[in-house]
C-alpha cells in the first residue's frame, strides 16, 4: 500500500506551492515538467490518471464536472484536490495536512474539496 499519493499541479496552481510541498517531501509532478502546458482539464486529469496521480487545482466547477463524468463512465483517475486560490504557503500548510491525514488508496478516485470551497 502507498501512503502518500503523489501530486500533478494544475497549471492555476503557483510554482511556489510544489515546491513548498516537494520540501515537505512529497512527490510533486508540475504541468510545467510534465511539459503540459497549454493542455484542456480533460486532458490534464487523464495525463494525471495516466501517471497515477492526484492533480492539485484551484479550478473547481471544471474539475467537478470531470470528476462526475469519469464516474458515470466508469474511468478512474488518481483523485483530485481542489482547493481555493490562497497564498502558496497557506496552500502548501493545507495540502499537507490532507496528503498526512489520507493515504493514496483513500484519494485515489476521489474529489477532495478544502473546506474553503464548500
Amino acid at each position: 500500500m502507498k501512503v502518500f499519493t503523489s501530486l500533478y499541479t494544475d497549471e492555476d496552481v503557483a510554482y511556489l506551492v510544489s515546491i513548498l510541498l516537494s520540501s515537505r517531501g512529497f512527490d510533486v509532478l508540475t504541468t510545467l515538467k510534465a511539459e503540459m502546458s497549454g493542455q484542456s482539464d480533460d486532458q490534464q486529469l487523464a495525463y494525471a490518471a495516466s501517471v497515477n496521480r492526484c492533480i492539485l487545482t484551484h479550478n473547481r466547477v471544471d474539475f467537478e464536472r470531470l470528476h462526475v463524468s469519469y464516474v458515470e463512465a466508469g474511468r478512474e483517475h488518481g483523485g483530485i484536490i481542489v482547493t481555493p486560490q490562497n497564498n502558496a504557503y497557506e496552500i502548501a500548510r493545507r495540502v499537507s495536512i490532507l496528503l498526512n491525514a489520507l493515504t493514496a488508496e483513500e484519494i485515489y478516485n476521489q474529489l477532495c474539496m478544502d473546506k474553503e470551497n464548500s
